[in-house]
């Protein structure tokens, strides 16, 4: 009997053992942040973290934000990413002075868990016009009963808007604000509110978000979210999930090589810079063929060009205007035009270069100083290019009938009138009032089609 329950003893000892260090090994916490504005490589960057936090079998991803906003196909790719996630997502403001304006306000309304820190605010969810002003609230309606506004004008008189820009403007708040309704509504947060933010583009501090249920948690840092978050229960694809984040180990993943590289194509300075290098490398390959350097570099930066630019709201009217204008600049080195057409290539490129990205977010727009300096480069080339060909022009004739006379050849054979010689590299037909021998040095005096007059030429002249 003793040795049974000292064998029970043992076992249970093992067991203990053995489960012990699974039990209690620390939940994982994957942190991503964003700290700019959402555009193609933050989506891609957010998307593929939420996706490897899934992989790795993380508690909970954190969304640490602060941005003015971004582009609506990137927001909606993480969004998206977020509602399908596996893994609660927890939105958090932070750090201190932060914000989440404009697209951040939205993927903090479709995140399981809404936190900010002290000092964070967000709103302002207007949808900005793609080239254009941003969107203006709809007018007030009026009074039942009524048939206008205070004037006594119709809704459309009193705005001046019934024209189809303001119904396009009208359909793009409200499709944004059901949008937004709907995230609310799918994680009980504050509506009303929600809408004002994208009718009124209102802002909230943190303590006010808190307050009327737009966020659900303050704190002052990651450590401090994740001690509030353990024991919470959150609804992730209609199943509970209780969060065990309580010494959670915070993987920080920083964005890798791909979304460093696509961060940089894509900011619209640099997708412009290639753009015109990938332009010019290919002419100047075109123009001096052999070169190979020009031609692969060109070939590269245009390449990597088209990619950003197809990830970029493009106005196709400001690239078919830099394209013309790189066309024209380059004309004018080959055409006698006296400056207008790189005078108004340089104009078409400048303004071109203004309307191409075709939205007003900040962090998207080309800043002058940048297209300045892109013209003025282009000009220098020009500029160069009309140089060289000016004193190609002023050059003598070097090639054609005149060019042989007065060269020295050298005889291929003996001859007493006729033979043939060596000029240049090609053996030509000549002929002689002298007797000439072999290797001997020969000075053209006349030519009559494909025959050479040819005559001694003194022992100091060498040949060519």
């Amino acid at each position: 009997m003793t040795a049974n329950r000292f064998l029970h003893a043992l076992i249970a000892l093992l067991l203990v053992a053995w489960i012990g260090p699974v039990a209690a090994a620390p939940a994982q916490v994957t942190l991503l942040t964003v700290d700019g504005a959402i555009g193609p490589a933050s989506a891609d960057y957010l998307v593929r973290g939420i996706a490897r936090a899934a992989k790795d079998g993380s508690q909970l991803v954190i969304v640490q934000m602060d941005t003015p906003g971004g582009l609506d196909t990137s927001m909606r790719a993480i969004i998206k990413a977020i509602l399908t996630s596996p893994v609660p997502v927890a939105g958090y403001v932070a750090p201190s002075g932060a914000r989440a304006a404009s697209a951040g306000t939205y993927i903090l309304y479709a995140s399981h868990i809404a936190a900010m820190a002290p000092g964070t605010n967000l709103g302002a969810a207007t949808p900005v016009q793609i080239g254009g002003n941003p969107m203006q609230p709809e007018p007030e309606k009026p009074a039942p009963g009524s048939n206008g506004d205070a004037t006594g004008k119709k809704p459309e008189e009193a705005t001046g808007k019934a024209d189809g820009g303001s119904a396009m403007t009208r359909k793009q708040v409200n499709d944004a604000a059901a949008y937004i309704r709907g995230l609310a509504q799918m994680r009980g947060r504050n509506i009303d509110w929600a809408e004002r933010a994208v009718r009124e583009a209102v802002s909230l501090p943190a303590q006010d978000a808190l307050q009327f249920g737009v966020v659900e948690y303050i704190a002052a840092d990651v450590a401090a979210l994740i001690k509030q978050l353990d024991g919470k229960k959150v609804n992730v694809l209609g199943q509970e999930k209780l969060l065990q984040t309580r010494n959670a180990i915070v993987n920080d993943v920083q964005p890798d090589w791909r979304a460093q590289l696509l961060a940089v194509i894509t900011n619209p300075s640099v997708a412009l810079l290639l753009m015109t290098i990938g332009i010019y490398g290919i002419i100047f390959e075109f123009t001096n063929p052999g070169l190979a350097l020009p031609g692969v570099v060109g070939a590269i930066c245009l390449l990597l060009a088209m990619y950003a630019l197809q990830l970029l709201p493009v106005n196709y009217a400001g690239l078919a205007l830099i394209l013309l204008g790189m066309a024209f600049m380059v004309a004018e080195a080959f055409v006698p035009s006296f400056g207008v057409l790189g005078l108004g290539g340089i104009a078409a490129f400048v303004t071109g270069a203004l309307i191409l990205i075709d939205t007003e977010l900040p962090g998207f727009g080309i800043p002058l100083a940048v297209i300045a300096a892109v013209a003025v480069v282009s000009a220098l080339l020009l500029a160069g290019m009309v140089g060289i060909a000016l004193k190609t022009r002023r050059r003598a004739v070097v090639v054609g009938p005149g060019d042989l006379i007065g060269s020295i050849a050298e005889m291929q054979e003996s001859t007493q009138r006729e033979g043939w010689a060596l000029l240049r590299g090609e053996t030509w037909r000549v002929v002689s009032n002298t007797p000439l021998q072999r290797a001997q040095k020969v000075r053209v005096v006349a030519r009559n089609g494909l025959v050479l007059e040819v005559v001694p030429a003194g022992n100091n002249e060498k040949g060519e």
